[in-house]
């Protein structure tokens, strides 16, 4: 039996450690929280849980090497320390998070090793990599070159609860989400660059219609200029990768960070209300707050973002309660105690692909590709099954000796793409394929 090392025990942990317990893997789940670990392993004699820090580093190299292969769903600035223990021990390692630089520099030293070390399986980054390659290679293979490329992906409440004025919900690290919101971002638009400061990120944004869903918001999602080459696309003249949002939340974060709400420097708020907070991070008195922030929106009164302030308080005259603080940290706060996801409420992860194709006749057609994935209330979240179960995939593959290859990668190959997918689709998810559509689908 093949024995499995997973460090951390987070959100997205549960799915998977059922999923290879269910398919005859031993498991040893090493994190701060044992108790929550024995939890997700329910009594099962093929797992066991110890109580385990990243600062114990003399243990995770016993560890690594006591197992066939690791897992890491730890916070991503550990990845590349538990990597180098793997590199030392000869053990693959498997993670969900984006390739760093000083991941990706460990590329030699790891197929010298004979270990693959496989990043970004799972959700966004993983599903999306996996199904945009598969569509790509297929274009390719009847010579036929992409155009425009839009991937979108979104981790949303289910319509139904989606029942506040920002349409959104945390069901999964809720300052993780708060930090993306403060990236700048980059894409390619009729071959030109476009860079958006992190001030500018929720100023362009454009609406799609799902199927299903009805209205979302778009906006930019990191450096998408990189994927040219990720995903061997050389000849694409417009390269988006962005983020789903339910209509609200990007007028309500555009108008937090118009007023200087993610700012990170300390100092005392002692006996501050919330309204004297928000004035003071506007640069305004409280009389004229309301008005200057309906000003920022240029939608007046009706604004979702002032709803969005107004249902989370913030013009309140209440005492905030905060002494030595942060912006950032009070906000974050206040959303995460408000905006949690409940456990009889369905979560959803939305993912749409569309690519503008040019035919070796010079015809063109648009190809899409779309996915829900719906969380069970209660028991697994969409983001967990869709984070974790791709990885849970990939361990099994690279145990049992499916997956070859050595070095760092993302599943952007075949030999890892193909297997996996099909392994979900068993799992109840997967991706819907159009070929053929009019030029009318495509977006922009």
């Amino acid at each position: 039996m093949k024995k499995v090392l997973i460090l951390g025990a987070g959100l997205v942990a549960r799915p998977m450690i059922e999923y290879l317990l269910e398919n005859g893997l031993s498991l040893t789940v090493a994190s701060p929280e044992k108790e929550r670990s024995d939890q997700m392993i329910k009594g099962n004699s093929a797992g066991k849980a110890v109580e385990w820090t990243m600062e114990q580093t003399g243990l995770l190299g016993d560890m690594v090497g006591e197992h066939d292969i690791v897992v890491s769903l730890l916070p991503y600035r550990f990845h590349t320390d538990v990597a180098k223990v793997c590199i030392d021990r000869r053990r693959p390692l498997v993670t969900t998070s984006y390739v760093k630089p000083e991941m990706q520099a460990l590329d030699t030293e790891a197929a010298e090793a004979g270990i693959i070390i496989l990043n970004e399986i799972g959700a966004d980054p993983g599903i999306d990599h996996m199904t945009a390659m598969r569509v790509i290679d297929n274009i390719h293979s009847k010579g036929a070159s992409v155009r425009e490329f839009y991937s979108l992906c979104g981790a949303l409440p289910a319509p139904e609860a989606a029942d506040n004025p920002m349409g959104y919900k945390f069901s999964w690290s809720p300052k993780g989400v708060l930090m993306a919101s403060c990236n700048d971002a980059q894409y390619l638009k009729d071959g030109e660059r476009v860079y958006l400061s992190r001030e500018e990120l929720f100023s362009s944004r454009f609406s799609v219609n799902y199927p299903g869903i009805g209205e979302m918001e778009v906006y930019p999602n990191r450096d998408s200029l990189k994927y040219a080459g990720i995903y061997g696309i050389p000849e694409v003249k417009t390269l988006f990768r962005g983020t789903f949002r339910y209509p609200g939340w990007c007028e309500t974060l555009y108008l937090m960070k118009a007023i200087d709400l993610f700012n990170e420097d300390e100092r005392d708020y002692s006996g501050y209300s919330w309204g004297h907070f928000i004035a003071e991070c506007a640069g305004t008195d409280r009389d004229n707050l309301r008005d200057m922030l309906i000003g920022i929106t240029g939608k007046g009164e009706e604004a979702r973002a002032i709803k969005a302030f107004e249902w989370l308080g913030l013009f309140d005259e209440s005492d905030m309660g905060y002494g030595v603080a942060s912006p950032f940290g009070i906000i974050s706060d206040r959303m995460v105690s408000r905006m949690m996801l409940k456990e009889d409420e369905r979560d959803m992860v939305v993912m749409q692909h569309t690519f503008l194709v040019v035919n070796p006749d010079r015809s063109k057609e648009v190809v899409k590709s779309g996915m829900v994935d719906y969380g069970t209330p209660v028991t697994n979240t969409a983001i967990a099954r869709t984070v974790s179960l791709p990885a849970a995939i990939a361990v099994i593959l690279i145990a049992g000796g499916n997956i070859t290859l050595t070095g760092v990668h993302r599943p952007t190959l075949p030999e890892i793409y193909n297997p996996v997918l099909k392994h979900l689709e068993r799992a109840g998810i997967s991706m819907t394929e159009e070929y053929g559509l009019p030029l009318s689908e495509m977006i922009g």
